[in-house]
């Protein structure tokens, strides 16, 4: 097992060393992989993965629900999203930042993506806070808090993964996420809430828009809910009825998106030849960073297999006698701390293979426990010094600082917190869907 805490001190080191986190697990991962057998079965090893991971129909979702999402982006959708929660909260105070919030869960159920929902609603709702004399605090963090609900809100592509690399239910993983996301939302509208009654001048109320206008909002989202509909519903068997008849697998799920979004675009006259370029240009250059980060750490993960880290916690949590839930609130922090370190995706692919095991031993629920998981990364996407959503709203924004950005989001994080509090202490928010399929 020392050589397994040798090797997570390297990957440590190579990423402080801003060595890019697919290089270094990898790179580790190779060296303890010849160490524990030889160098040509280690070559061997690995050459097969790659080509195992590159063949995996199972992988053919990512690219389909990324390629959705960068679709949805060109379709114009998230400024609708926007105009719709604009129209039903923007008169209240703080309306405009509830409007972001609702329309970043709204957007992240067909986009998938934490980083694009928040670069996206960035160009749409910054603008309309600032016309309004809304503080750059509150109306960046509410972008950046909402872009966090984009990992949670089915479908997700980090649920995706999780469930590939745990071999749990990816459709019981989305509908589990489905009252945490809508938990997050609400805590997100609270937390604007406190901020104005703190600081009035920080959200003025906007205009109130008349119910012709909300209606009129409304009749241009119908593209939304039928894609989201078409989505999840085919997933789960909504759609298995005369004279539909449609089920579909995940992978199938995630095509029928992909093309439903890029019919939906197409029909807004928002396609050209050189955007369809740009956006299979970008779905081939993301999925590729996520293959390679994928690879990585399943070379990562199978030295640390080898080396017997997943035995020796597990032994070791047993001559401790820590209770079960002491061991879940540990491994959560450790997560946090990571948070601070690595990003998202980097994270869960790190961790999962090693703390899996472990909890799977220890009687807990994988579904819950994936869930779990998802929403202590949410945190870590919007807490200092990383917190990859600010940077990203940052490049977006340019003239508002990180430290102006990351006060504005500390009640949003602290929300967050009390989120994950009930999910652990109730974990029937979480499983209770899953458990009705």
């Amino acid at each position: 097992m020392l050589e397994s805490f040798l090797g997570f001190i390297a990957v440590f080191v190579l990423v402080l060393l801003r060595i890019p986190i697919a290089f270094a697990m990898g790179f580790v991962g190779m060296i303890g992989l010849i160490y524990e057998t030889s160098y040509r079965a280690a070559i061997s090893m690995v050459g097969r993965l790659i080509i195992d991971t590159a063949q995996d129909y199972g992988l053919s979702v990512i690219p389909l629900f990324i390629l959705m999402g960068l679709f949805v982006n060109k379709g114009g959708i998230s400024r609708e999203l926007y105009r719709v929660s604009n129209a039903f909260l923007g008169h209240f105070r703080g309306g405009l930042a509830m409007a972001t919030i609702v329309a970043c869960g709204g957007f992240a159920a067909i986009c998938g993506s934490s980083l694009a929902t928040a670069a996206t609603m960035a160009k749409v709702a910054m603008p309309e806070m600032r016309k309004y004399g809304y503080a750059d605090g509150l109306s960046s963090a509410s972008i950046a808090a909402g872009g966090t609900l984009g990992i949670l809100i089915p479908p997700s592509v980090i649920l995706v993964i999780y469930g590939l690399l745990t071999e749990t239910s990816i459709g019981k993983l989305f509908i589990a996420g489905i009252v945490p996301g809508f938990l997050g939302v609400l805590f997100y509208l609270a937390a604007v809430r406190l901020t104005v009654m703190r600081n009035p001048e920080a959200g003025p109320a906007g205009t109130r828009a008349t119910w012709g206008e909300r209606l009129q909002a409304l009749s241009h989202v119908w593209a939304v809910l039928l894609l989201f509909f078409l989505v999840i519903g085919g997933l789960y068997g909504a759609l298995n009825f005369w004279p539909l008849n449609l089920a579909f697998s995940p992978t199938e799920a995630a095509g029928m998106g992909a093309m439903g979004a890029f019919l939906i675009a197409l029909a807004r006259g928002n396609l050209n030849w050189r955007s369809i370029r740009e956006v299979l240009g970008e779905t081939a250059l993301t999925t590729a960073s996520l293959f390679a980060v994928l690879i990585g750490a399943w070379v990562f993960s199978n030295f640390v297999n080898l080396a017997g880290l997943p035995e020796g916690l597990l032994a070791l949590v047993t001559s401790l006698d820590l209770g079960p839930w002491v061991v879940m609130i540990l491994i959560i922090l450790i997560y946090l701390g990571l948070g601070c370190i690595f990003e998202s995706m980097s994270m869960l692919l790190l961790t999962v293979p090693i703390f899996f095991p472990l909890i799977t031993s220890l009687g807990f629920d994988p579904v819950w426990f994936g869930i779990v998981v998802v929403v202590v990364i949410e945190i870590s996407l919007i807490t200092p010094p990383v917190g990859l959503n600010v940077f990203i709203l940052k490049g977006v924004v340019g003239d508002v600082s990180t430290a102006t950005i990351f006060r504005g989001v500390t009640p949003f994080w602290l929300m967050d917190i009390l989120r994950l509090i009930l999910l652990l202490a109730f974990p029937t928010l979480v499983l209770f869907l899953p458990s009705q399929m």
